[in-house]
């Protein structure tokens, strides 16, 4: 966010050494800050489209007749845990791993969970801002 955020300052500076009339300025600069927020909202809305689709897939993994479309998600949560576990074991007994392999089932890890906890709370938030919205 902070390079959207130098855009607008300097934008903003710009607008006061071209445009000299007050109400000219205001209206540039209004028209700026509106351009901003919406571009925060389109990132919101993108991030709210993203949750919708992974509980989509999650809806699709679940009526389909297959174990292995249903269990494999949460088949490689398990096993990404299970190895970063047995790594941390081994660390503590001074087995040497190689750090590469540490940080890469960190970042499959991290992954995995934020789809499965991360999606549902955007989904909870936007469903509690809009419930919020439509009582005004």
């Amino acid at each position: 966010m902070l390079p959207l955020m130098a855009l607008v300052d300097v934008g903003m500076k710009v607008l006061d050494k071209f445009i000299p009339d007050p109400e000219a300025k205001a209206k540039a600069q209004k028209e700026l800050l509106q351009m901003q927020q919406e571009g925060r909202l389109a990132e919101l809305n993108a991030d709210n489209i993203e949750a919708q689709e992974l509980t989509k897939r999650q809806e699709a993994d679940m009526s389909s007749d297959s174990w292995l479309s249903k269990n494999i998600r949460p088949g490689t949560l398990i096993f990404i845990l299970v190895v970063y576990a047995s790594f941390a074991i081994m660390s503590a007994f001074e087995t040497s791993v190689h750090q590469p392999y540490v940080e890469l089932l960190g970042q499959w890890g991290m992954l995995i969970m934020s789809f499965y906890f991360g999606g549902r709370t955007l989904e909870k938030i936007m469903d509690m801002k809009r419930s919020k919205d439509e009582s005004k």
